[in-house]
C-alpha cells in the first residue's frame, strides 16, 4: 500500500518570520507542523530565523539579501505588497497547494485566488475580533486614563477593522488558539463550524519547572511579565495584591516595558515596598522558577504565550478568563471574571494562607507540560491542515 501523501500548506505570514511576539509564533508553528509530517511552503515578508530545510521559504519584501525597511513603507503597505506576491504566487502554483494558512492583515488577495481554485483556507486568529478588541482596550484605557502611543496595535482604525472583517467572512475557517477567542467570534453570529481550535505552545529547552536554588521564603512570590499596558490589567492585580494581605509578607515581580503614561497612574501602588519594578528581562526564565504563581488579569489577548512559558517554569496560573490561558480554574490554576478584582483578589489571599493548595495546583500544572509544548501545537496544527483538506477533497 501507498502512504498517504503528507498534506501541502502554503503558509502566509506577512511579518518577519522567526523575529518577536506573532513572529515567534508563526517561526513555531511552521516547524512544529513540518515535523509532524506538513509539507509546508512559507511565504513570508522576511525572515530572521532559519527553519529546517524540509521547509521551503520564499520572502515577498527582499531583493536578493536586500531587505525592504518595514518602517520604511509602513504596515499596511507591506502587508498589501506581500498579499499581491503571495496571491500571484498561488495562481502559479495552486496544483502544489492542499491548503492555505494566512495571516490578519495581508491575505484577502489570497483567500480568493484560493477561492477560485478551491482551495481551503484557514485564517489564524492570534487574538480576539478586532471590533471586541477595540472596545475592550479602549474601554480599559479610558477608565485608567490614558491615551495609547499612536500606531499602537489596538488604536482604533476603521480602515484596519473593515479589512479584517472582510477577510474573516471570505476565509473558511478562523484558526482560535482560546476558548475566549471562539467566543468573541461567537458572540458576533459566527458559526461555530467555521471556528477550528488550535493552540499554542512554549519552549521547553528555556523554560523549565526545576526550581533554582534560592533562599527559601515565607510570603507568596509573585510574577507580572509582557508589555505593561492597560489591556493586560496590571492595575487590578496590583490592587488585588494590596487587597489581598500577601504583600504584608510576599513580593509582586513586575517584568516589562510601560506604555506611556501608565506607570504614573500606578504610581501610589507601585511604590509599595513589595512590589519590584523589574523592566524589560532576559533572564525571565529564571525569575519565572523563583515565583509561585504567574498572574494575568487581561480584558482582551489570544492565548498568552507568557502563560505557556509560566507553566513550564513551574507557575501556577491566577488569570482572567480573557487570557487565553490553558488551565482549568481549582485543577491546575485559578481563574477569575475579567475585571474582577475582588474574585482575584480571594485567589490571593487563598493563596497566601493555603500553601498545600498552591502545591497541589502547581503539582497538577506541571504533571501535563508535554501537552503545552511547541510539538504538540504542531501536531495539533498538521492535524486540523489534515482534516481541512480531507473535507476539500
Amino acid at each position: 500500500m501507498n502512504p498517504t501523501p503528507p498534506v501541502r500548506v502554503l503558509y502566509s505570514f506577512p511579518h518577519k518570520l522567526g523575529a518577536g511576539r506573532i513572529c515567534t509564533t508563526a517561526w513555531h508553528q511552521v516547524e512544529g507542523a513540518s515535523r509532524a509530517g506538513a509539507q509546508v511552503t512559507v511565504m513570508t515578508g522576511s525572515q530572521v530565523r532559519p527553519v529546517n530545510d524540509s521547509v521551503t521559504v520564499k520572502t515577498t519584501l527582499s531583493l536578493g539579501k536586500l531587505r525592504v525597511p518595514y518602517k520604511l513603507i509602513g504596515r499596511d503597505l507591506a502587508c498589501h505588497w506581500h498579499d499581491i506576491a503571495t496571491s500571484m504566487w498561488l495562481n502559479a502554483h495552486h496544483r502544489e497547494v492542499d491548503v492555505v494558512h494566512s495571516w490578519p492583515l495581508g491575505s484577502i488577495r489570497t483567500i480568493r485566488t484560493a477561492k477560485r481554485h478551491g482551495i481551503p483556507v484557514v485564517l489564524e486568529r492570534p487574538n480576539a475580533h478586532t471590533a471586541y478588541a477595540y472596545e475592550e482596550v479602549e474601554r480599559e484605557n479610558r477608565e485608567v486614563g490614558i491615551v495609547l502611543p499612536d500606531n499602537h496595535d489596538h488604536e482604533v482604525d476603521p480602515k484596519r477593522l473593515a479589512l479584517e472583517e472582510s477577510e474573516y467572512a471570505e476565509a473558511d475557517y478562523l484558526l482560535c488558539p482560546s476558548d475566549f477567542v471562539a467566543r468573541t467570534f461567537l458572540d458576533r453570529g459566527f458559526e461555530q463550524a467555521k471556528l477550528v481550535r488550535h493552540q499554542y505552545g512554549y519552549d521547553f529547552s528555556r523554560f523549565s519547572p526545576q526550581h533554582a536554588e534560592t533562599p527559601g521564603h515565607d510570603g507568596l512570590v509573585m510574577i507580572y511579565a509582557g508589555v505593561v499596558e492597560p489591556r493586560k490589567g496590571l492595575h487590578h492585580a496590583l490592587k488585588a495584591w494590596l487587597d489581598s494581605g500577601a504583600h504584608e509578607k510576599g513580593t509582586f515581580m513586575v517584568c516589562g516595558q510601560f506604555v506611556p503614561g501608565y506607570r504614573e497612574r500606578l504610581e501610589p501602588m507601585l511604590s509599595h515596598p513589595s512590589v519590584k519594578i523589574m523592566g524589560h528581562r532576559t533572564d525571565l526564565p529564571d525569575l519565572m522558577r523563583q515565583a509561585d504563581i504567574f498572574v494575568l488579569s487581561s480584558v482582551e489577548e489570544g492565548s498568552a504565550l507568557v502563560t505557556y512559558e509560566a507553566r513550564g517554569s513551574g507557575c501556577v496560573l491566577v488569570v482572567s478568563d480573557a487570557s487565553g490561558a490553558v488551565c482549568e480554574h481549582m485543577k491546575n490554576g485559578l481563574i477569575h471574571p475579567m475585571r474582577s478584582v475582588d474574585e482575584l483578589t480571594a485567589h490571593l489571599r487563598l493563596l497566601d494562607g493555603d500553601r498545600s493548595l498552591l502545591e497541589k495546583l502547581r503539582t497538577a500544572s506541571v504533571a501535563d507540560l508535554n501537552l503545552l509544548t511547541w510539538d504538540e501545537a504542531g501536531r495539533k496544527l498538521a492535524e486540523v491542515y489534515r482534516t481541512v483538506a480531507a473535507r476539500a477533497a
